[in-house]
This record gives C-alpha cells, structure tokens and sequence, in this order.
C-alpha cells in the first residue's frame, strides 16, 4: 500500500453494528487498522510521532505518521525528533501509543468512544506488563467493549496454511522491522516455548546504510536522511548467496562489478559558462575605465599644481629672508634669523636647495648637475660649520651627531671609491692574466667561484640552523655573528643608568662612539657578506661569457609550486555509488555482530528453535520441510536461496528441507487477523474489562488464543 501523507477520514463508521470487530495491526514500522472481513486496511500510516511547535505562534502540536514536507517548512523541528513507541517490537511509550490510537480511530472515522471489539497483533512472547498497560489504555479510554491480543506471525502463517503454502507443521521465520523471530507451528499451533528471537531487523540495516553512505560521501551527508536510505534499501540492496565470494568478486571482478552498481545522481545545476563579452560590453567599460582614469589624473593635476604653489610660496619667501640678510648687518642678521627660526645663512640656503629641487621634481624637471647633488649631500648637515660660540646646548648636541654623521658617511664614500678603483685594478690585472693564458684564467675562475660559493652557503645554512647547536634546537643568538651580538648587548645596556633607572644617554662625548658601534650601517660582517655575494655574481657573469651553458646556482629559481586549483563541480561530485553496501548491510541479519549485536543470525536462529524442541527428529524434519519466510525484510532478493544455504549447513546430510516466501509478507498478517476476526471463534477469544478487573496482570500469564481461520 503507496504511504500518503495524511489518510482519507472514513465516513461509513456509523455504518457497521457494534458487533463487528476492529483489527488493528499494530507493527512496528507501520500502524494498520480497518474492519474485520475486510481484504485491505481502511487506515495505514507509519507508526511514529512527532511533537514540533509552529514557527509563527510557538504552540506545540502533535504530528503522527507520515509528513508533508511542505507542511513542515512552518514548524520548528530542531528541538524534536521522530519517537516510536516500541523499543525492540515491544510498545513502552504508551504516551505515544495513545497519540497513535487516537489519530487512527480519528481516521477510521470514531467520534467519541469505539463500542467496538479489539484484536490487536503483537510480537511473540510480548510481556505481561505491555498487555496490561495496552489493554488499560483501550478499555479505559476508548470505552472498548472486549479485546483480544495475537501474534502477527501466527496470523500470517495461518493465512498461508488456508492458502496451501505451508503445512499444519512447520517454521514460521519473521524478518520484520525491528526484530527476526523463529517460531514452530505444531498441529497449526505456536509453540512459544521454542521460539527464538534476535533484536536486528530491517531499521538496523536501514541505519547501517545511512551509516556507510554518510561516511563514504561526508559533504552529502545531509541528502543521506533515513527515509531515503530506507528508499535505497527496498529498491537496490539484496542478499548475497555467498558472503565472502561476493566481496571477492568486487575485489577483482570488474565487469561484473559495474554490472551490480547502482548509481544516485543528486540534484545537481551546471554552473553558468562564461561567455566572452560583446563589443559593446567592452567599449562600455572602457569607456567607464578612461573616466574614472580622466578623474584621478585631474585628482593628481589639482594636488601637483596646489603643491607647487606651496611651494613657490615658501622659495619666494625664503629668497626675500636672503635678501633681508644681504642688505642687513651683523646686528640686524641675527635679529633676522632669530625671528625666523634660522641659524645661519648657511641653513636657509640649504632649504632653499632643498625646496628648489622639490619644486623641480614637482614640475618634472631635472633636478641639476652632479655638483648640485653633492652641494645637497654637504648641506645636511648645517651645524658643523657654525662655530659653538653661536649654539645653545641642544644645538651642540645635535652638532655632534651631524659631525659623526658627516664623518661616517664621507668614509663610507671614500671606502666605496678605493674600491671602484681596486675593482677597476683587477679587472685590467684578470684581462692580462686571460690574455696570457686563458685556460689557466678560467680555472681560477672556477675554483674561485666553488670557493666562495661554499662560503655563502655555509654562512646561510648558519643562520637557518644555527651554529655548534648539537640538541637541534635553534635560539636568535645562534644565527647572530660577533659583530651582532655586540650590538645587542649595546642596545640592552646603552640607555639603562644603575644609579638613577634614567636614561642620560648622550650627555658624554663617549656615548657617540657608542652609538656608531650600534650603527647598522657600519657593521663591516654584512659589508663582506655583499662583497662575498657580489664578488660571487661577478665570477659567475665571467664564466658565462667562457661557458654560456654554466648555470649559477645562486640565481636560478627552482619553479614555484602551481598554486592549489579549485576544480568546478560536475555532475560526477554529486553521484553517490552504490556497490558493496547493495549486499553488505542485509548481511547483518545474518551476522549481527557487523553492527556490534552480540546474537545469532536468522539462519542459527532455526538450528536454536529446533533444538529447544522436545519431539524427536521425525517431527523435526517434517517442521524443516514447511518453512514459511514473512516480514518486509524477505523481500530481499536471494533470501531465499540463502536461508536455505545457512539452514542446511545445521541438518544432517540430504535431510529434506523447503523454504516458501509468503504470498504477501507484508500485509498477510493483516489479512490472517481479519479473517480470524470475522470468524465465530473470535467471540470466545476476548476478554472483557470484567475480566482484567477480575484477574489484573495475572490474566495475561495464562492468555493464549487459538488460531483458527
């Protein structure tokens, strides 16, 4: 029967006499009622409940069975989840079950009390207390005149004797929703005392698939909900005849292997292919792009020519304070240059140079000769031609760090011009040397060049792993040369004073030498780190004027490792394969322990119920020849042949053995309790409320009814 959302309300209630019964299959994966003598239920709907509140008013409502996606959208499910009353086929949540009787009498059509004859199916062996609680439930709620408790297998097997797939004797072997049960049937009978039970069914395998394929496809583990494993399950899975051959077959068979995979292809949007733009598109943003550059270039013209006038402005100036100063005298100077903030003379032709040359950079012109650049250098430092008669204190010290500074850097220059003309030497003594004997030049050449490429690479493997560090770890002091961790100790200890904790650096004449000793500039180990470098640059460009196929080490760039690349989703991304899992999650009805259940198979199951059995082996075997397989989960294809194949390898040898699936595994239980319903043996099977008053739990110790149809 196709699931619905919601069932039909029944309208004929009122129709049928308070003599005819209600027979209520009560499963754990589906909830079935409907009148008795009926072929199908009037009402079918999955056994679970649901208890969300609505999004807009916060009420919370009850839902059972099936739902409507569309429905859904305005409930907030986040805080539930889906609850069944049954734990291991037997009903607990007697809060749920009511909320179940309540919505299936309400669809069959009930509008107050159901005077009405019961008989509902249950497991077998169901407890004592669960038919109590069931039965108070009935009675007391629902106003039930009298009911009547049988168990769906004994009901499916009678339905199928009545048809001629079984005989009076035989095995009923259940695989249903929660649980697989083995029971014996003696003379059309039950035999409850042999039976045998383990708590695996069809949910179990549906979990296990959900399971595999969530692990198997992690990011689609959100299209993998149960309902859909619960699809895939009832249309591709199915039971291998041999376990272990079949997981070998997928090992090495390939075309066999393709030949049993199945395929889900998610939903799944191409995504938009980028069509190169039309000429209009083009034309348009470049049109855009030479406006927005036309802005910026006015942007840049408007602040050029604003800062040229500033400064055209402050030239003009300082050339009326130089012709102040020329037409004044000496008094009349210093009145000037105190007034202006200027020292000397000498300070404002510096500025003056300096602001001309940013005014000719302004305007994009040259800025001068070379003598005009070296005039610029020396007019840094303003102070050192000002005699100390003329300065204040602060002015001194500022003169003694400008005459370190000049000092420092006329070295620097001089150094640099030594060695230009030493380089300038050994270039004409190497041109000789090449001239005399080139053979011998070029390996000089080379030997040079090992040298001093060993040296670089050893000072750089020093700095990266640090040196004499034998425990393999690298501190900042071991990567640092002499030269600078006499710096470091300067820099901690230059402006610390023990007496006072003030910092008085730079009130003694000592403190400058100091301060050149920490000066970067003058570290003379980085100065012969560049020549080493330029020196090994300089034999390399040689060699390769002798060698062009000479590779310098140093210079080559090892190729950058091409960056991760996104790959755009296709179709393939959202393909979910289904291959082992088709056999491997039916296989935990054969071996429980896949799933961590500590029990026995299906097959052992009957080799367990036999045993328990007190008839000898004649009686057996007769059993062994009428086995009746029913329940949702033998639907699976190759169940059969593989029950068979377990069965057998518990019998004797040749021992006779037939196995039959039920003419309708799912529905036969309901159609054997509607037949027995409708039968003149079901009135003298009930109890009434009289009768549970009377005897309380202790009726259900001794209730079994006879199966007659």
């Amino acid at each position: 029967m196709t699931p619905v959302y919601r069932p039909p309300l029944e309208t004929d209630f009122a129709r049928f006499p308070d003599s005819i019964p209600i027979v209520i299959d009560n499963g754990a994966s589906t909830f079935r009622i409907g009148w008795a003598g009926e072929v199908e239920p009037r009402v079918a709907f999955r056994n679970i409940v649901q208890r969300p509140r609505h999004r807009s008013s916060g009420e919370t409502v009850t839902v059972v069975g099936d739902t409507d996606p569309a429905l859904m959208k305005y409930f907030d499910c986040t805080r539930t989840s889906i609850r069944s009353p049954f734990d291991d086929d037997v009903v607990y949540q007697f809060e749920y079950m009511e909320y179940i009787l309540d919505y299936g009498f309400d669809r069959l059509g009930a509008t107050s009390e159901v005077d009405h004859p019961i008989l509902m199916t249950e497991c077998e062996c169901n407890p004592s207390f669960s038919r109590a609680r069931m039965s108070e439930l009935l009675f007391e709620t629902y106003g039930v005149p009298s009911v009547a408790f049988g168990i769906d297998d004994a009901f499916s097997y009678k339905y199928n004797q009545k048809l001629g797939n079984c005989g009076e004797d035989g095995l009923a072997i259940s695989c249903e929703f929660g649980t697989c049960h083995v029971v014996p049937f003696l003379k059309g009978q039950p035999v409850l005392g042999a039976c045998c039970r383990t708590n695996v069914g069809g949910s179990h395998i549906t979990d296990f698939l959900r399971q595999l394929l969530s692990l198997k496809y992690p990011y689609h583990a959100a299209s993998v909900s149960w309902d859909k494993a619960e699809e895939l399950k009832k249309e591709h899975c199915y039971v291998a005849h041999d376990y272990m051959s079949e997981l070998q077959m997928f090992k090495n068979n390939k075309e066999e292997v393709e030949e049993k995979t199945r395929y889900w292809q998610l939903p799944w949007v191409p995504p938009p292919k980028d069509e190169p733009p039309s000429e209009e598109e083009l034309a348009r943003k470049a049109a855009i792009k030479e406006k927005s550059g036309q802005r910026l270039r006015d942007m840049a013209a408007a602040k050029r020519s604003q800062k040229i006038e500033g400064l055209e402005k402050k030239l003009s100036e300082l050339e009326d304070i130089m012709e102040q100063l020329d037409d004044s005298d000496e008094i009349e100077e210093t009145a000037i240059l105190s007034r202006t903030g200027y020292l000397s003379q000498q300070e404002i032709k510096s500025d003056i140079l300096k602001v001309t040359q940013s005014l000719r950079k302004a305007k994009g012109e040259s800025n001068g000769n070379e003598e005009n650049a070296d005039a610029s250098g020396a007019d840094k430092y303003p102070l050192v031609s000002v005699p100390d008669e003329m300065l204040t204190p602060e002015q001194l010290k500022e003169k003694k760090k400008q005459v370190l500074l000049k000092t420092t850097t006329e070295g620097r220059i001089r150094a640099k011009q030594r060695r230009a003309e030493e380089a300038a030497l050994r270039e004409k003594q190497e041109e000789e040397r090449r001239t005399e004997n080139p053979e011998l030049y070029f390996d000089e050449l080379r030997a040079r060049y090992l040298e001093l490429s060993e040296k670089v690479d050893q000072r750089k493997r020093q700095k990266v792993n640090g040196n004499n560090n034998s425990s393999g770890a690298v501190g900042r002091g071991e990567r640092l040369n002499a030269a600078q961790k006499e710096r470091m100790r300067l820099l901690t200890t230059a402006a610390f004073d023990r007496g006072k904790g003030e910092d008085t650096f730079g009130m003694r004449d000592e403190d400058w030498l100091v301060y050149n000793k920490m000066s970067k500039e003058n570290e003379e180990d980085n100065d012969g780190n560049d020549d080493d470098e330029s020196e090994l640059a300089r034999i390399a460009s040689k060699i390769q004027e002798v060698d062009p196929t000479f590779v310098n080490k140093h210079e080559a760039v090892e190729p950058a490792a091409d960056p991760h690349k996104v790959r755009p989703l296709t179709a393939e991304d959202f393909k979910i394969t289904i291959g082992i899992e088709r056999f491997r999650c039916p296989e935990v009805l054969f071996q429980p322990g896949m799933i961590g259940v500590d029990q026995a198979g299906i097959d052992e199951m009957v080799s367990i119920s036999l045993r328990r059995l007190v008839e000898d082996e004649s009686v057996k075997e007769r059993l062994c020849q009428s086995i009746l397989v029913t329940g949702g989960s033998s639907l699976f294809p190759g169940m059969i042949p593989r029950l068979e194949a377990g069965i057998r390898q518990f019998r004797p040898y040749l021992a006779p053995l037939k196995l039959v699936r039920a003419s309708d595994p799912i529905l036969d239980a309901w159609h054997g309790a509607t037949a027995f319903a409708a039968s003149r043996e079901f009135a003298r099977q009930t109890f009434t409320l009289e009768d549970y008053r009377e005897h309380g739990e202790n009726l259900f110790h001794r209730y079994n009814i006879v199966y007659t149809l």
